[in-house]
């Protein structure tokens, strides 16, 4: 029997009473929690605990398959990902799954999108940042920013042209030895959206998914078919209030970035891990953006794009684009929301 690798599987009901002729509705919640480094959530209806634990498999199953694909820290057997890639950095192209190749497309079209503020060419610039904050973090009192002329020579290697994609033989070849792709501001996003369509594809029709925050609403919820109520998290951590807006969504994506997660402390400064392209240091416009759109891999690379941007820009860039809401939470804990944000918000 195939082994089951949800750690945690949480089970609720809620019997409903809308009619005499209502069936009981099952309300189920799994969590899983290593994929992508972070919380897997999973809430659905379904008539049975059986039903609901193949439907959480089915969701566990696909988003390991794009962990594996996307991580550029680890090597799986018989897979060549990102890791794969890099490591063949100036040596010779790699075949890779067709899944690597369409994020690597999509990718290099969100760079256009976002003028280049969404860079999965700048492996070797946050290479850098991540392992001076995992020493700052490990040793907190010899803490210290990477050199700027050490993330001014890795900068040379972050020219995305240099990413050659053979669709004809499923290949990539980074031409430049020195450079290494990070694909850290779109592939949760971009693999979350991908196995809410596998999962859409085997006939399951109303669920939330949260990945690490990224969350993607599919239908609606119970027998009411009742809009889904998400919060955005509030990026003060000391604040009592933990949600800084309750939204009502159906069919739609909220992906948040901000510098309240993955950080280190220098003399009583703290640096996140959003690097801006232009400056390479962490951006310092605000403290957390939310972006709200139906794609999850957009709303998760558009929220890094906006996050390196100032107010004016990204409100301009944001208006230009159909169908997209954003709040932004600035450092002094202004808020800021797009025009039709308002009418998200639970009544």
């Amino acid at each position: 029997m195939k082994k089951r690798v949800i750690l945690l599987l949480l089970f609720t009901i809620l019997i409903t009473t809308t009619s005499c002729s209502a069936k009981e509705q099952n309300r189920y919640s799994a969590q899983f929690l290593e994929l992508f480094n972070t919380v897997t959530e999973i809430v659905g209806y379904s008539d049975s605990k059986e039903d609901f634990s193949v439907f959480s498999q089915l969701i566990y199953d696909n988003l390991e398959e794009y962990h594996q694909l996307y991580d550029k820290y680890n090597e799986y057997e018989g897979i060549h990902n990102i890791k794969t890639i890099n490591d063949n950095a100036g040596i010779k192209p790699v075949k890779v799954d067709q899944r690597i190749i369409d994020l690597l497309l999509y990718s290099k079209n969100i760079y256009e999108l976002s003028d280049g503020r969404v860079n999965i060419a700048m492996g070797s610039v946050l290479e850098i940042w991540h392992d001076y904050r995992e020493e700052g973090i490990n040793n907190p009192e010899s803490a210290k920013l990477p050199p700027m002329e050490q993330l001014e020579e890795a900068n040379l290697h972050t020219d995305i042209d240099k990413l050659i994609i053979d669709e004809m033989d499923s290949t990539v070849y980074l031409s430049d030895k020195y450079m290494k792709l990070d694909v850290g501001a779109i592939a949760k996003g971009y693999a979350t959206e991908q196995v809410c369509k596998i999962a859409e594809d085997n006939g399951y029709k109303n669920f939330l998914i949260s990945v690490g925050g990224n969350v993607r609403a599919i239908g609606k919820k119970g027998p009411k078919k009742e809009l889904w109520s998400v919060g955005i998290q509030n990026p003060d951590r000391y604040s009592e209030q933990k949600s800084l807006f309750t939204l009502e969504i159906t069919d739609l994506s909220l992906v948040a970035s901000g510098d309240y997660e993955r950080y280190y402390t220098v003399d009583g400064k703290r640096y996140h891990h959003i690097i801006n392209p232009t400056t390479l240091m962490p951006s310092e416009y605000f403290t957390s953006v939310s972006v709200i759109c139906k794609d999850s891999g957009l709303a998760d690379a558009l929220s890094t794009t906006i996050f390196n941007m100032s107010f004016e820009e990204g409100k301009a860039f944001i208006e230009s684009l159909d169908d997209v809401e954003a709040l932004w939470v600035f450092q002094d804990g202004k808020l800021i929301y797009t025009e039709n944000f308002e009418d998200l918000l639970k009544k």
